[in-house]
């Protein structure tokens, strides 16, 4: 009997040899011979570790087996869990490193003084990020007046207001009575126009602009006090990395060059080469320690060779991955900073906890919640183990992905295509259209866009709430210029 760290039941190695009975060695009818080989286990499954078929169905021809995988594997008896043989011992397998005979947990391979700073992943919930747990403070009565009521800020052109529970009788007590964090229960929505990410408590900022101006702008406490420039990045070192006040384009999209999503947050970039990163990347830390592979440090590392991430299951071919050299573990650098442990979502009343293993007992095949596709759950997934609902990773960390679709047919990522994306701003100033135009993702019901006829599903949009019209992103240049 074999004990896996990262299971919770002891497997068994079980023999998957077929019984051959009263096999006529004189019969040249193949089919007949077939039909007498009794196998041991009928199932159909995936190993683990290489995501590879386990076939349990073999045949004995002129006295050999001819088969296409081990003939052991081990099997968990109480839940949908397996794996091969080779794959359990080799110790060019990640595998080996989180066996233990005894059951024991694994051996540390750092030490906790040499490493104070150390960020243990994945964050508790959506609250947390990079830039909350290195420039956020602990708030009382007593620190009140450390935060200005009002401030400008060089990334917006309008006057931000102080929105906090215990600012009665202040300038921003109108505010309050107004804005409401962000909670996925209610399907309130309010992101961060610096990170990205929600904002689930005071204080914040708002923008003070007359309701009619349209303008979302909401910054974290904390995101007010990002530092004006970063050395010695990683994926830059060579030049130092500004906080941007603008991209020169209209939403201020840029591509982050570490994690490689899209993002209108604020960048930190090098403009003399066209490199930017998100907040988030701009601190990624060197090293962390992540609960799916425990014990172990894992370390920054660039164009890693091979290797599949430990979350996603999908090849670590990012620019930047956390790797562990002992095991030969690769967790990509976005599956382990933008998927909390935790998350709260307006399909489930509990909290969905990720998971990055089958579901112990779960009965049937596992569909998304959300976007009611099949799930793999060898792939990190978000459940509910009171009402046993699973979303995928990549349909639940924002609240209105059920009606926004953020899940695609060619999915897969482990994150939302577009998480650090902040919709809902309007523009004005269309040559090519009368009405104001809200910039939203495209969903199916946008149909083709109005320049190009292509499909507007899954792509950044911007869409007429007066008319049918609706438009690429990209296209709305052309529209202008037209």
């Amino acid at each position: 009997m074999m004990k896996v760290i990262e299971h919770e039941h002891p497997l068994m190695l079980i023999d998957l040899q077929v019984k051959v009975e009263d096999v006529d060695d004189e019969s040249d009818d193949e089919e007949e011979k077939e039909e007498d080989l009794v196998p041991q286990v009928e199932f159909s499954c995936t190993c683990k570790r290489c995501e590879e078929d386990i076939n349990e169905y073999y045949r004995v021809c002129e006295g050999d087996f001819d088969y296409d995988g081990d003939l052991w594997i081990y099997k968990c008896e109480k839940c949908i869990y397996y794996v091969h043989l080779d794959c359990a011992t080799s110790r060019r397998e990640a595998f080996m490193s989180i066996l233990s005979i005894d059951g024991g947990q694994t051996i540390k391979n750092y030490k906790d003084a040499d490493y104070p700073n150390l960020l243990h992943l994945p964050f508790p919930d959506q609250s947390y990020s990079i830039p909350k747990h290195l420039f956020s403070k602990e708030l009382g009565l007593a620190d009140y007046g450390n935060h200005e009521v009002s401030l400008r800020h060089t990334n917006h052109q309008h006057e931000l207001i102080l929105v906090d529970a215990g600012s009665i009788g202040s300038t921003s007590s109108k505010i309050n009575d107004m804005i409401m964090c962000h909670n996925p229960m209610k399907k309130i929505e309010l992101l961060c126009s610096g990170c990205v990410r929600p904002i689930m408590e005071m204080p914040f900022y708002k923008c003070r602009a007359k309701e009619d101006e349209n303008c979302n702008f909401a910054l974290h406490e904390w995101c007010t006090r990002l530092p004006t420039k970063v050395d010695n990045h990683p994926g830059h070192p060579q030049h130092p990395l500004l906080l941007m006040p603008n991209i020169p384009n209209m939403f201020n999209i840029f591509h982050c060059g570490v994690c490689l999503l899209d993002c209108n947050g604020f960048a930190y970039g090098c403009v003399e080469c066209r490199f930017y990163v998100d907040v988030t990347c701009g601190f990624m830390p060197e090293r962390i320690t992540h609960e799916s592979h425990p014990n172990h440090l894992l370390s920054i590392v660039e164009d890693q060779p091979s290797g599949y991430c430990l979350m996603c299951c999908s090849f670590s071919n990012q620019s930047f991955s956390f790797s562990c050299s002992y095991c030969d573990v690769y967790i990509h650098l976005r599956c382990a900073l933008f998927l909390p442990k935790t998350i709260r979502h307006p399909n489930d009343k509990h909290p969905m906890h990720i998971s990055y293993l089958p579901i112990e007992n779960h009965k049937g095949e596992y569909f998304c919640e959300i976007c009611e596709e099949e799930l793999n759950p060898h792939k990190c997934f978000y459940h509910c183990d009171v009402c046993s609902q699973s979303v995928h990773s990549d349909c639940a960390p924002l609240i209105l992905q059920c009606e926004t679709e953020t899940y695609s047919e060619d999915g897969g990522r482990g994150v939302c295509l577009f998480l650090n994306m902040k919709f809902g701003s309007i523009h004005k100033k269309t040559d090519g259209h009368p009405h104001p135009l809200t910039f939203a993702q495209g969903i199916e019901s946008d149909g083709g866009c109005s320049v190009c006829a292509g499909r507007l599903r899954f792509e950044m949009i911007l869409r007429c709430s007066e008319c049918e019209f609706a438009v690429h992103h990209d296209c709305l240049g052309n529209l202008n210029n037209s």
